[in-house]
This record gives C-alpha cells, structure tokens and sequence, in this order.
C-alpha cells in the first residue's frame, strides 16, 4: 500500500524517523508490539536494482509507534553509508509528503504475555523495543529496559525514553563500557520474559548468560544473518513444490528459493539472507536444515516451516516437499 510521510525527524546521529499515515486518513492495518514492515524505495546497487525487476529495493523497518494508534505508524532508520543505498535513500531523500510503498506488517518478534518484561537494546535495536515498551505500559505489566550504544548522540529517542524514569538505564559504550549483562542476568527473576534486539555480539552475550533462565525465557529479533556452524559441505537435494507440481534439484551452492525462481514458482521473497521473514514456506514432508535468524529453537525443532532463501534440507534427507 502506499502511504504518505507525515513526519521525518533526526533522532541521533545518523538515526531518522518517518511517521506513515494513509493519504486519505484512513486507519492502518492492526499490528502487534516486534511487527515490522517492508519499505519498498527507488535505490541500491544497479544489481539488486536489476534482480527486482527494476522496481526499486525493499528494506524491512520496526514498527517503533504504538500499537494503539492505527493513524500512524513510525519507523527508525539507522544510515548505513557503506551498506546497499537504502538507509542512504531514506535518510537523505525521502522528506515529508513524499509517498512511499509499505508492506503489511509481519511479526516474528512478537511479544508473549508475561507479569514484567526485562529488555535489552543496542543501537537501532530499540525500534520494536519502544513498542513493546507501549504496549506494558498500556497493560500494566512491570518492565525494565537496558540501553546500549556507541555513544549517547548515536543513540535515539533518549528524550522519549527520559519519561520513564529509573526503569531505563542508558548506557553509552564510550561512557560506561559493554553492557553490564552478566550482572544484570545472573538472578533468574521468576515471571519474566527477556528481549533483546540489537548488534550480533551483544545478542549473544545475552543468549550467553541467561542459559540458566527457565526455557523460553528469551526472545531474541536478529538484523543481520546468524553464524552458521555445519559439519561438511553442503549436498544436493530435491524439493518438491506441492502446489505447483514442480521438482527441482538444489545444488551444493544454491537455495531453494533460487530453484523456484528458475523453474518458475512464484515465492514471495525481500531479504534473500534469512533475516526478514517474508519467504516463510510451511514444510508438508522432509527435514530441514535452518540456517534462518528468525525462527526459536523450539520452532525450529516443530519443523512446521523454514525460510527457503537460506535453509537446506538435513543432511539425513534427500527430499524437502513444500507448500509452494
């Protein structure tokens, strides 16, 4: 859908926002608290410009507004000047009244019902955070919030956060060093969930020292791809694409969304690195091999679904047969 800029402010070095409304005033979609939508912008490299037909680029934004507020939805954009040209087009080009294409929003992060939330952010990690935040606030569940960044002008909505006293600690690299995570997650706090969002290394220093919290305790949204350990070279394998009635041999080098592509089974798609979400396909046989940054273990372990840009079949099967 296309929405208008209603807003664009600069809330920290190299950090803006955009606050979307319908042209013609008309409430937005429902949307829960760690949703995130597609942002589909006239920028990239002339190759990622040529794969998507020529139609522009699509980057995936947190949804950082209120839930409650179905007039507008805001999103921060960290500038990535070394990146692919899409925070680069949206900080510097995009301007109030301008129109852009906006995807429905989806949710792989979202927020399970618990008596008091502990979050943990770094840098533009604190995008679907400031949802969440709204959302206990809204329902009266107790929360806690640990801030960290490089320094405290790179990092945003500090002024937002100021109202909510000693609940929030912001912590600057510069000022007070790494977050203090081993102090703060050493006592398992009963009734609590966690949720972290932010840089590779802080998310696993988290994942690192709460193993001894109760399982499930942790919800973690990741905005580049997980490391992947395997035990081998990657091998070939079939997939059957049920609906379409195509199969297809993936190749130690390919995906499973490259082969749709080339026998023509349409998929959706935005990432291509497992980050996103969009290429969620359920799995009708077979085992897989996630390789994703966006399914729980536990999900993983359902084998229900897997992100076919990135994830392979297990080793242990020679077939993947999906709803596609």
């Amino acid at each position: 859908m296309d929405l208008i800029i209603r807003d664009r402010r600069d809330e920290a070095d190299g950090v803006v926002s955009l606050t979307l409304a319908h042209p013609e005033g008309l409430d937005l979609p429902v949307w829960a608290p760690g949703a995130h939508v597609d942002l589909t912008v006239d920028a990239g490299d002339a190759a990622e410009r040529s794969s998507t037909g020529g139609v522009g680029v699509v980057r995936q934004y947190s949804l950082s507004s209120d839930p409650r507020d179905r007039t507008a939805w805001r999103l921060g954009v960290l500038r990535e000047p070394a990146g692919r040209g899409g925070s680069e087009y949206v900080c510097t080009k995009l301007d109030v009244g301008d129109t852009v294409e906006v995807s429905a929003p989806r949710n792989h992060f979202a927020l399970a019902p618990a008596g008091h939330y502990l979050f943990v952010a770094g840098g533009i990690g604190i995008t679907p955070i400031l949802a969440m935040i709204a959302h206990a606030e809204a329902t009266g569940a107790g929360w806690s919030l640990l801030y960290g960044g490089r320094t405290r002008g790179s990092m945003a909505f500090l002024d937002e956060l100021a109202g909510h006293g000693d609940r929030v600690r912001v912590l600057p690299q510069d000022e007070h060093g790494l977050l203090p995570l081993a102090d703060v997650l050493a006592e398992v706090r009963p009734g609590t969930l966690v949720y972290a969002c932010g840089p590779e290394p802080m998310l696993a220093a988290v994942e690192a020292h709460v193993g001894h919290w109760p399982e499930g305790s942790l919800h973690l949204e990741r905005f580049t791809p997980k490391v992947i350990e395997t035990d081998g070279p990657d091998e070939a394998f079939r997939v059957e694409f049920a609906v379409s009635g195509v199969t297809a041999t993936v190749g130690p080098g390919g995906s499973i969304l490259e082969a749709a592509e080339e026998a023509g089974v349409a998929a959706d798609f935005s990432c291509r690195e497992g980050t996103c979400g969009s290429c969620e396909t359920p799995i009708l046989e077979g085992r897989a091999d996630h390789r994703d940054a966006v399914l729980s273990d536990d999900e993983r372990e359902e084998n229900t679904c897997l992100m076919i840009c990135v994830s392979r079949a297990a080793r242990s099967c020679a077939t993947l047969r999906l709803e596609l």
